[in-house]
């Protein structure tokens, strides 16, 4: 088994990790960091507890450390984790730099350590139906994609996200997963062009973006605002034969904040009440005809199992750390955009030549 320490106990920790570390017969939960050290000791007396992420680190006997802390302690604990020969899973953005991401990439390559990001959400049940969508070429050749994932939250809350800093707000919360899926499905565009804006009273960081990534032929929109009372309108896709769209979000994270525990028949599941649309033209072009189609149950868990098999088989990892560098690339990339009200060119050769080790020695 691997033997896992987690820094934090916040909600990404308990919500997005120790349920997968804690359910799967390929992890041993051995230590958490946290400021609640009671907390911690009360759910977990059998673990060590740190008050001091940096003391865990140099001092547990994990194999992998998993950091779930706020963005702009990212890079600092990484370093140290894999100075201390640590294999290393980050929560999603990778750092608050892309020249801190590559920086960590090459550290894990001298080392031969795994080095993974949690974009989890390469595994939500909408997605991987798009994705599928797509492939099977139904749909002709695909010429917009619109991926929103909207929230209603017209107030500011007192967390660290919505605090001025590095790393923090929506684009680099939300938009982290909208770039990284984009990028999966259609792999670096050409140019981008970003409206990052504080819409909300008293917002001190970015709450609401709209990003367009334009490819030769495709415009992929990428968009997110806190005033969307409506039902979620996740995907719209349109193709020169037909269009798919999608309305609501994957379960899993709704499921995991209930306490439905991974195991369960019914995890990751989508009624079919959400099912996405998928509409075909005759062949004249002159009739669409629709049809619901099967959502794909959503799988969280495949991202720890596929770490699993990295750390001890030597497999691929399954999101490489040059693969978050460049999510928080297309990050800065578009703050810029939004500042200086241009369009900007996206150039990742920067990116190439490091090659990520896939797998340790």
């Amino acid at each position: 088994m691997i033997k896992v320490a987690v820094v934090g106990y916040g909600l990404s920790a308990n919500i997005f990790h120790l349920p997968f570390i804690l359910y799967s017969q390929q992890y041993q939960l051995v230590a958490i960091s946290s400021s609640q050290v009671q907390s911690v000791h009360q759910q977990f007396p059998m673990i060590d507890a740190y008050e001091n992420a940096e003391q865990m680190i140099r001092e547990c006997d994990a194999d992998l450390i998993v950091i779930t802390s706020p963005n702009d302690s990212h890079y600092a604990l990484a370093k140290l984790a894999l100075e201390y020969k640590r294999h290393l899973l980050i929560e999603k953005p990778i750092t608050s730099t892309s020249e801190q991401a590559l920086a960590l990439a090459q550290l894990a390559q001298q080392h031969s350590l795994v080095l993974s990001v949690y974009h989890n959400r390469r595994w939500d049940g909408d997605f991987l139906t798009l994705k599928r969508v797509i492939e099977s070429g139904k749909l002709g050749k695909i010429k917009v994609l619109q991926s929103n994932f909207d929230r209603f939250r017209p107030e500011v809350r007192a967390r660290w996200r919505e605090k001025p800093g590095e790393g923090t707000g929506i684009l680099y919360d939300l938009g982290s997963h909208l770039l990284d899926q984009a990028l999966c499905l259609f792999g670096a565009p050409l140019s981008l062009t970003g409206n990052c804006k504080m819409l909300r009273e008293n917002s001190q960081t970015v709450d609401y973006f709209q990003v367009t990534l334009h490819y030769t032929h495709l415009e992929v929109v990428l968009q997110s605002s806190p005033f969307a009372a409506n039902p979620n309108t996740r995907f719209q896709l349109q193709g020169t034969k037909g269009s798919y769209i999608k309305y609501g979000l994957d379960p899993q994270e709704e499921q995991l904040i209930t306490g439905v525990s991974p195991l369960a028949p019914a995890f990751g599941v989508e009624p079919p009440a959400n099912y996405g649309i998928e509409y075909i033209s005759d062949e004249l072009g002159q009739h669409c005809e629709s049809k619901k189609l099967e959502t794909i149950t959503g799988c969280y868990a495949e991202f720890y199992s596929q770490l699993a098999y990295a750390i001890s088989s030597g497999l691929t990892v399954p999101v490489s750390a040059i693969d978050g560098a460049k999510v928080v690339r297309l990050i800065e990339l578009a703050m810029l955009s939004s500042e200086q009200g241009r369009t900007v060119d996206v150039d990742l050769t920067d990116f190439s030549h490091i090659k990520l080790l896939e797998k340790h020695a």
